[in-house]
């Protein structure tokens, strides 16, 4: 499953193959509450058909309708690039469903051969970060390689804004609890890669939307390079196919890195990377294990929950202190239980 942002330039692009008008509208800035950061991306035809949102729908059906009633480029005014603001006073703001004072500022695009959205399609799909700066006097694109998240900047002249790679999650080993990190990682946007060289676990594997891989796992890290937008979990509990590939997890840039297992489990794997591999404690730091935020999980499903939660929660930026790490929060729950059973016993 793609990304929304590369649903969105594939769509618009379909639409323009066909001969439809097509607008692309971006997100460029906001004030207080907003229900679409900033980078947010819409796609809209003349026949009011729409590809992503930028707010929680009440500006998309203003926009769906004066695009349908007056056409693209009487909206936009000409084939230019154009700027509206929406939810600049309170009555605005109740109007069109932003909470109350929150202001949105949008760029409408009437997209063309000069927008390059097919270029910057083949970017994102390439990995590549890109940088793309939209003229509004003359509707000239720019792409050039850029960050990743960087905030979009709007002045009189011109928008920049900042796509590129997927979100990629690369899961070693099929398994009941893949099944369910998997879904919820395809619901997210995530690409997602299973790893897993054991044929009789790999021959049981059907989930449409991962791609499946039989290498063993080190070689498929070293050939796929995790770059800042991809993260790793190891879920097989054998250590023949885990460790090397966290070893290598661990040096790559990937922005996440987990396993599963046990406390105990997760102590004596730190300690085998140290001891046999020479992985110094501060690389160390970067492997997130048991994996997962503390919320009580029993079963598989509940489980790929709390790993899921924990990698979206790195990903946006967000510490483990602000969360609950697992082994944080047993500690927490057991000193709890035992202060009101009365219990003396050693905490595992």
């Amino acid at each position: 499953m793609e990304d929304l942002d590369t649903f969105v330039l594939r769509t618009a692009l379909h639409w323009q193959a066909l001969g439809l008008p097509v607008v692309l509208v971006t997100v460029a800035r906001t004030w207080g509450s907003s229900p679409r950061p900033p980078g947010s991306l819409m796609a809209i035809n003349a026949l009011g058909e729409t590809a992503g949102s930028v707010s929680g729908g009440c500006i998309e059906d203003e926009l769906i309708q004066r695009i349908r009633e007056q056409g693209i480029h009487t909206v936009c005014n000409s084939h230019l690039p154009a700027v509206m603001r929406y939810g600049i006073s309170a009555d605005e703001a109740h109007r069109f469903g932003l909470p109350c004072g929150g202001t949105v500022e949008l760029v409408l695009e009437p997209v063309s051969a000069h927008s390059r959205l097919d270029e910057l399609l083949a970017c994102c799909e390439q990995r590549r970060s890109t940088e793309r700066v939209l003229n509004l006097a003359s509707g000239d694109v720019t792409l050039r390689p850029g960050q990743r998240d960087g905030m979009p900047h709007l002045d009189q002249q011109q928008l920049t804004t900042y796509l590129g790679p997927q979100v990629r999650l690369i899961v070693i080993g099929a398994s009941d609890l893949s099944r369910f990190l998997c879904q919820i990682a395809l619901s997210l946007g995530f690409e997602v890669i299973v790893c897993e060289p054991r044929e009789e676990y790999r021959a049981s594997w059907q989930l449409p939307g991962t791609s499946l891989s039989s290498d063993m796992p080190d070689d498929l890290i070293l050939r796929l390079q995790p770059d800042a937008r991809t993260a790793v979990i190891a879920l097989t509990h054998d250590p023949k196919l885990d460790d090397l590939a966290l070893i290598d997890a661990l040096q790559s840039q990937a922005f996440y890195v987990g396993a599963i297992g046990s406390r105990r489990n997760s102590q004596h794997r730190r300690e085998r990377l140290r001891t046999h591999f020479d992985i110094p404690d501060q690389t160390l730091q970067g492997l997130h294990g048991p994996a997962g935020l503390y919320i009580g999980s029993k079963t598989p499903a509940e489980i790929a929950l709390s790993i899921m939660a924990e990698i979206v929660a790195v990903k946006n930026g967000i510490t483990v202190a602000a969360a609950t790490a697992v082994e944080t929060g047993k500690q927490q729950h057991e000193t709890v239980h035992d202060l009101s059973s009365g219990a003396s016993g050693c905490m595992v």
